[in-house]
């Protein structure tokens, strides 16, 4: 009986120290290009109300309270196209707009192009969770204005790492900008890369990059563009194997010229304290 007692104790003791919920903490993430709160519909609309992009229109509001919504549940989300506050937002700053609406303490931002009352291009980093560390870095590029933005949660010494990038339309440029974000986190064992790559991750300009690091190459596309007809994928949220992945989906709400594209990890409690 005492024999049978201790086998069932040291089963329970083995199973409890297996249990994710006590030796990791899950989060959700999310990448959505918002694409300052446009909701195109059709290839057309990229000619036809192409005036949005520089002018206030009656509708940018009321689409950027329906992303807030969506995007409440989630735990780190990563948005791009955003405007920092300019004529076409009617000076509203949407980073801290959007987090406002959705509930989000924190917002952490970075202007990329600033075209002084016109446009202020943006994006940021809404989060349920404080920083300890924000770094800003602008990725090469032969037009200047592409970016990326490093958070770190946690231990000083073993953080959790999280890196929101939007990359080139060319393949050269997005060469040198994939070269730049390997060094970044290459020696993470705790990373998240996420953001609008404008490529597919099969693609040649990856090789070097997935070489590089520790990030698993997708093995199934995920197609976030053009909203309306899906057909590549361009938003994509990449993570070390000490990430542990466990689901990720692109939603269909139709925003933005872009799907959102979110993912459930597990984090070590020791990566994020």
């Amino acid at each position: 009986m005492f024999c049978m007692e201790l086998q069932t104790n040291e089963r329970i003791a083995s199973e409890l120290a297996l249990e994710p919920s006590l030796e990791h903490r899950s989060l959700k993430l999310l990448s959505y290009n918002i694409q300052v709160g446009i909701p195109t519909q059709k290839y057309r609309h990229y000619v036809t109300k192409s005036w949005k992009h520089m002018l206030p229109f009656s509708g940018r509001q009321e689409n950027l309270q329906k992303i807030a919504h969506f995007i409440k549940d989630f735990d780190i989300v990563g948005l791009l196209e955003l405007d920092a506050g300019s004529i076409r937002t009617k000076f509203v700053h949407q980073p801290s707009y959007v987090a406002e609406q959705s509930g989000f303490p924190y917002v952490y931002t970075k202007t990329n192009r600033d075209i002084g009352v016109f446009a202020k291009h943006s994006f940021a980093i809404l989060s349920r969770h404080k920083a300890c560390k924000v770094i800003e870095h602008s990725l090469p590029s032969k037009i200047p204005g592409r970016g990326a933005l490093e958070l770190h949660f946690g231990s000083s010494k073993d953080p959790l790492v999280v890196v929101l990038a939007h990359l080139s339309l060319l393949p050269g440029g997005r060469r040198k900008q994939l070269d730049y974000l390997s060094n970044l986190i290459k020696d993470r064992r705790h990373a998240v890369l996420m953001g609008d790559f404008n490529a597919q991750t099969h693609g040649a300009e990856f090789e070097s990059f997935f070489s590089n690091t520790t990030m698993n190459r997708p093995k199934t596309a995920q197609h976030t563009f053009p909203s309306w007809k899906p057909r590549l994928s361009y938003d994509h949220i990449l993570v070390t194997p000490d990430v542990h992945k466990k689901e990720s989906e692109v939603y269909g709400v139709n925003y933005s010229d872009h799907l959102p594209v979110g993912m459930e990890v597990d984090v070590p409690s020791g990566a994020f304290a």
